[in-house]
């Protein structure tokens, strides 16, 4: 069916139409999205145009193209935590173990923490809440470390894996930033190239000697929301210190 000149909408505002659709509930969350050409037909627009604008929407965290199952409307989910790396878990998590290789560490961010010069080995997964993947973890443990305790790491968060082994954790080197998704994270999170990504870079120095870890935890920046407390010193310790929230502009 045509569709007639006076209701062909500018391309400017075909992305703004098709968020309306899925704010109002037209597209339910984890339902695939209409064809691009029942979006075309229906706007008087090109399919060109109608991917351009899906591209916009899901540089915008709203929806996710999944490989053989199309584009669907993304579920909105965000985590809040206490920032605090040491906790044994998060309540609810699944993990599913990616790899584990061997490479040195060569991140700028993390060359801060003054990590070996040689080859780690790197233990990547990702971590599920709600069947939702929220977090990619890369931990880096030094290759001389017993097999057993690679395995612990593949199965449980770091501090967690620690404890196991009765190894306490003495000191925390902790970096927050923001940065371009790249590579495998892109295709966990099944996001575009260059979406912003939370990333909270470690170092824990432990109780027992040679044995530090290094890491980096990187999430979505609409899925991921930090908070910390600084207690006050001195006579002022008995006022409650300030809380800082880092998280990234709400979906």
């Amino acid at each position: 069916m045509s569709v007639a000149p006076s209701r062909l909408r500018p391309r400017s505002s075909v992305p703004n139409e098709i968020l309306k659709r899925i704010s109002n509930g037209t597209c339910q969350p984890d339902a695939p999205i209409p064809p691009t050409a029942m979006f075309g037909e229906e706007f008087g627009v090109s399919l060109i145009t109608i991917k351009r604008a899906l591209r916009v929407i899901q540089a915008a965290g709203v929806i996710i193209s999944v490989g053989g199952k199309g584009t669907n409307v993304k579920k909105q989910a965000r985590i809040l935590h206490t920032l605090d790396l040491t906790a044994a878990s998060f309540e609810g998590t699944t993990m599913k173990l990616l790899c584990i290789i061997r490479e040195r560490i060569s991140d700028r961010v993390m060359l801060t923490f003054r990590p070996p010069r040689e080859a780690m080995l790197c233990v990547r997964k990702t971590i599920f809440i709600d069947d939702m993947p929220f977090l990619y973890d890369s931990t880096y443990l030094s290759t001389d470390v017993d097999g057993e305790i690679v395995d612990k790491f593949a199965e449980r968060f770091v501090a967690e894996a620690l404890r196991y082994y009765n190894i306490l954790v003495t000191n925390t080197d902790l970096v927050i930033d923001a940065a371009p998704g790249t590579g495998q994270v892109e295709e966990v999170f099944g996001i575009l190239t260059e979406y912003p990504i939370l990333r909270g870079f470690f170092k824990f120095s432990t109780d027992t000697a040679d044995v530090s870890v290094y890491g980096v935890l990187q999430a979505p920046f609409e899925r991921l929301s930090c908070s910390v407390n600084f207690p006050a010193r001195g006579r002022a310790s008995r006022a409650a210190g300030p809380r800082v929230n880092a998280s990234g502009p709400r979906s």
